[in-house]
C-alpha cells in the first residue's frame, strides 16, 4: 500500500460498503476505506467465501448477517476501519480480516455518542497511552500497514503533539479530519492546522475536509502539504468526484451504484440509506423519487424504480458468469 499522492474514499457508516467502494474506485479512488466496524462485532464473525457472488464475507456466527463484505478485486486498496478501545481485542479482530484487506485503520475521530460512550472514536484522542498500546500491538503483530484517523484537538499544538506520539508507534500514515469534535459539517475545515501536523511529521498525512470537486484535491494539497487527500461527503454526493475528466451526472452515478448493489447483493437498508443521502443533497426526499426509495423493500423494488429490471433479472440468472465482475 502506497500512501503518497493518493485519492482516498473516507470511511462512512452505512455508505462505505463494497458496491460504493468499487464505485469510487471505478471513478478514480486509489484507496477506499470501509465503514467503521466495531471490534466486538467482528470477533463474533467467521470468514466465508460467497460462491454465489464471488465475495469474501465476514458473517456473524450462527446467522446470515454479513458484517463486512469484500472481494479480490479490491484487496490491494481496501482499508478495514475498526472502532476499538482495547489493544488485544483490536488485534483479535484485525487478525480475522487482515489477509483480505490492504491495511487496517483505527477510528480515532468519530464524535458520535455511541462511539465515545464505548471509549472509541474521538474518546481515544484524550488517551494517548491507550492509543500507543493499540497501535503498537497491531503494528507488532500484523503484516499489513496500520494507520489511524484523528480529528483536531483544542489547539494546534496539542494535535501536533498527539500526531508525533502516533508517528512513534510506527504507523504507515495518519489521516486528519480538519475539524474538532464539537465542529459541525457546515463549519469550515481548518486546513492550516492540518498543515501544522504535516510540517511536524515525516510519515504521509492524508488530509480530510471540504473536498467537493476534483480541483479541491490539489487545493488542499497545496494548502496543507499533505501527501494524499481523503473525501467523504463530496464522494457520497457524487462518487465521480475522483475522476480527472470531471464529474459524471449524478443521476448516472446513482444508477451505477444501484447496479453494483444488485451485482454484489448489497444490504437493502444500506443501499437505501446511501440513495437517500444522494437524493437529499440533489433534490428532496419528499418528491416522488425519494418517497419511492423509502417504500422500497428489496433490491428488486429499486431495480424497478430506476428501470433496471432487465439488469436485475440478468444478474440473477447469470451469477456464475458474473462472479467477481465489477
Amino acid at each position: 500500500m502506497e500512501y503518497g499522492n493518493r485519492l482516498v474514499l473516507a470511511p462512512m457508516v452505512r455508505v462505505g460498503t463494497l458496491p460504493f467502494r468499487l464505485l469510487a474506485a471505478q471513478y478514480g479512488a486509489d484507496i477506499t476505506y470501509g465503514e467503521e466496524i466495531i471490534d466486538h462485532k467482528l470477533i463474533k464473525c467467521e470468514r466465508r467465501l460467497n460462491e454465489d457472488i464471488g465475495s469474501i464475507d465476514f458473517v456473524e456466527k450462527g446467522t446470515h448477517n454479513v458484517v463486512f463484505r469484500t472481494c479480490h478485486e479490491e484487496k490491494n486498496r481496501v482499508v478495514f476501519q475498526m472502532g476499538t478501545s482495547d489493544a488485544q481485542r483490536a488485534l483479535t479482530a484485525a487478525q480475522i480480516v487482515c489477509k483480505d484487506v490492504a491495511a487496517v485503520d483505527i477510528n480515532m475521530g468519530c464524535p458520535k455518542s455511541f462511539s465515545i460512550s464505548g471509549g472509541m472514536g474521538a474518546a481515544l484522542l484524550t488517551r494517548p497511552e491507550l492509543i500507543h498500546d493499540i497501535l503498537t500491538t497491531l503494528k507488532r503483530n500484523l503484516d499489513i500497514p496500520v494507520t489511524c484517523k484523528i480529528r483536531l484537538l483544542k489547539s494546534s499544538q496539542e494535535t501536533v503533539e498527539l500526531a508525533q506520539r502516533i508517528e512513534k508507534t510506527g504507523v504507515s500514515a495518519l489521516a486528519v479530519h480538519g475539524r474538532r469534535i464539537a465542529d459541525r459539517p457546515r463549519d469550515p475545515a481548518k486546513w492550516n492546522e492540518i498543515a501544522d501536523i504535516v510540517a511536524a511529521l515525516s510519515i504521509p498525512v492524508i488530509a480530510n475536509g471540504d473536498v467537493f470537486e476534483y480541483d479541491d484535491f490539489q487545493r488542499i494539497k497545496v494548502a496543507t502539504g499533505a501527501s494524499s487527500v481523503m473525501v467523504a461527503r463530496g464522494a457520497l454526493w457524487n462518487a465521480s468526484v475522483f475522476s480527472p475528466e470531471g464529474k459524471v451526472p449524478w443521476e448516472d452515478v446513482k444508477v451505477e451504484y444501484i447496479r453494483k448493489s444488485i451485482l454484489w447483493d448489497n444490504d437493502i437498508k444500506s443501499t437505501k440509506h446511501t440513495l437517500k443521502e444522494m437524493i437529499m443533497h440533489h433534490s428532496c426526499l419528499g418528491l416522488p423519487e425519494g418517497k419511492a426509495v423509502i417504500k422500497s423493500e428489496t433490491l428488486a423494488d429499486l431495480a424497478k424504480l430506476y428501470g433496471e429490471e432487465k439488469y436485475y433479472q440478468f444478474v440473477r440468472g447469470n451469477r456464475l458468469l458474473l462472479k467477481g465482475s465489477w
